[in-house]
């Protein structure tokens, strides 16, 4: 890649990775504008799949709604784009899920990876402890 290209979307890229993958269930905090107003509406689904780099990559949520399968595109670095929460961590062997989109009820559910979310719990709560410990140890003015 050209090295202006790549200074260029150096300070454009997002400082905050994402941790997610497909098979998650995640939530999307999107900023939307409707007139003068503007509102943050969520839209929670499970990740199909994730596509791209840089400043050009992509994430597809799939949800079913009132019956009928919604999914939406958001780029990872779009400034429309508040936050991503993970829901629950899915246990899935594909990185492309759109075989979900021809399953209905019962087959089209993802296990969840119960060790991933333990791991994750415990390195938060490890942070935490660290965090405290060291604001403890700094002298208050």
């Amino acid at each position: 890649m050209h090295p202006i290209v790549r200074e260029f979307e150096a300070a454009r890229l997002k400082t905050s990775k994402f941790d997610f993958r497909p098979g998650d269930t995640v939530r999307v905090s999107v900023r939307i504008v409707e007139g003068e107003k503007e509102r943050v509406q969520d839209f929670e689904g499970v990740c199909i799949l994730r596509r791209g780099s840089g400043l050009g990559e992509t994430f597809t949520v799939r949800r079913i709604s009132y019956g009928v399968g919604m999914e939406r595109v958001f780029p990872i670095n779009s400034p429309r784009i508040e936050d991503i929460k993970v829901v629950r961590h899915g246990r899935v062997r594909r990185n492309h899920l759109t075989y979900l989109r021809e399953l209905r009820g019962k087959k089209a559910r993802i296990t969840e990876d119960l060790l991933r979310s333990r791991k994750i719990a415990k390195a938060k709560k490890e942070l935490a402890v660290a965090t405290a410990a060291a604001a403890a140890q700094t002298p208050q003015a």
